[in-house]
């Protein structure tokens, strides 16, 4: 037992250490506000839920245009110059969350962050990559899945503290706190993350007629990995934005509380994501992928059976925090697998466009999500989750079916090596 719990310990260069604190500063600042979004701008600000779904979705919406533009810019110029424009822009369009009045402020605040997020994620996973080696790959994703989540946990918490809809001026607080949280993550990342400046050859094939985003879209089995994942996030991941309004509107759960569901999944996540990952090494990935969508589908089939179960707040609130916990397991699947086999996939001079399209199948998870989930929740709240549970199913059935597509050296996780 003492030599598998030291062999969790991923041991990662210094630098994807650094990166990871940067990346731990800034969840926490979207843990403060994520929960609570659609919250302030249907109950405080009294914009409909449908609209304010919308303005939600604006972000993924936009990140699809700005994804795809950021992968050569990495590709030319490396992860770190475009991460801190990412960081930026984010600052900026959370900010100015705090100022929205009238739908379409938000509209122009979702829209500048839209812009950061597509720059943001393809900018950071291909710094990881470059700054790990390839067998250190899926401990250094496993790792920034765990410090996300271990932001944006202990984010919701202090966010369900501060955030109440009878005082708007909390809200404005905790937009603030965001923002400042992406200036940290900056001075983090110029003071002491190196730039992985590409090889000039490499720079030149990365831009050279024969090479380009058509390179990887005729990558069958890593473009029906990123449309997996779309799906995933779309029927699973995106929920998030839409559980508390959810669990607020039809069960009553205070603004603390939700704050402590969230925290109750990124426990389970930071205990979890690295045994699991440690567990996968050796293991066929689409299997694992077929398995986070059945976990996923059952959490969301709890969710619509609490919600109208009728049950008083507190009771509905442990209850989702238990359902949570469970689909926090599923998350550790998917951190284990997706990010490294996309990086295992992609072609080392085209990495940045690589992890550009994979970002992007985020994006378009998070801006249909919210988008089509704030109407059905308006027509029939607890039937969105057994829409999404069926998804979910589907996913699973999916993930069996495109195994045969992955080349044989990438169906397994690889075992990690000493360094």
């Amino acid at each position: 037992m003492h030599a598998w719990l030291r062999s969790l310990n991923p041991n990662l260069p210094r630098p994807v250490q650094t990166l990871q604190l940067g990346g731990l500063v800034s969840a926490f600042g979207n843990g403060v506000v994520i929960p609570f979004v659609l919250i302030y701008l249907h109950n405080v600000r009294g914009i409909g839920l449908g609209i304010a779904g919308l303005i939600v979705a604006t972000n993924g919406v936009v990140s699809l245009v700005a994804g795809p533009l950021s992968g050569p810019l990495v590709d030319r110029f490396g992860g770190r110059r475009i991460l801190a424009l990412a960081l930026l822009v984010l600052a900026l369009g959370y900010g100015g969350l705090a100022l929205v009045h009238t739908p379409w402020h938000g509209f122009v605040a979702a829209a500048v962050i839209g812009a950061g997020n597509g720059f943001f994620w393809p900018a950071q996973s291909t710094l990881l990559a470059a700054l790990a080696s390839p067998t250190q790959r899926p401990a250094t994703f496993a790792m920034q899945r765990v410090v996300m989540n271990l932001g944006i946990g202990l984010g919701a918490l202090t966010g369900g503290v501060i955030a109440t809809t009878d005082r708007p001026e909390t809200f404005v607080a905790v937009f603030v706190i965001d923002a400042l949280s992406f200036l940290a993550y900056l001075g983090i990342l110029w003071l002491f993350v190196p730039g992985v400046v590409p090889r000039l050859e490499a720079v030149e094939q990365a831009h050279s007629a024969s090479s380009s985003y058509r390179d990887v879209v005729r990558h069958g089995a890593f473009m029906a990995v990123v449309g997996l994942n779309a799906l995933f996030v779309f029927a699973g991941m995106s929920g998030f934005e839409l559980l508390p309004v959810f669990a607020k509107n039809e069960s009553g759960v205070s603004e603390t509380s939700i704050g402590v569901i969230f925290f109750v999944n990124t426990v389970v996540i930071v205990l979890a994501q690295l045994p699991i990952t440690k567990l996968a090494e050796g293991h066929r990935r689409m299997r694992a992928l077929a398995l986070l969508g059945l976990v996923w589908a059952a959490c969301w089939v709890a969710v619509a059976l609490v919600g109208g179960s009728g049950l008083d707040g507190s009771t509905a609130a442990v209850l989702f925090a238990i359902t949570m916990g469970a689909f926090g397991i599923g998350e550790c699947i998917h951190g284990a697998v997706q990010a490294p086999l996309v990086a295992d996939l992609a072609a080392p001079r085209l990495l940045g466009r690589y992890m550009a399209l994979s970002a992007l199948s985020w994006q378009v998870g998070f801006a249909l999500g919210p988008a089509i989930g704030g109407f059905l929740l308006e027509r029939s709240p607890s039937g969105t989750w057994l829409v999404w549970a069926s998804m979910c199913c589907v996913g699973a059935a999916l993930a069996l079916a495109l195994e045969r597509l992955i080349p044989l050296a990438a169906r397994r996780t690889p075992v990690a090596q000493p360094v």
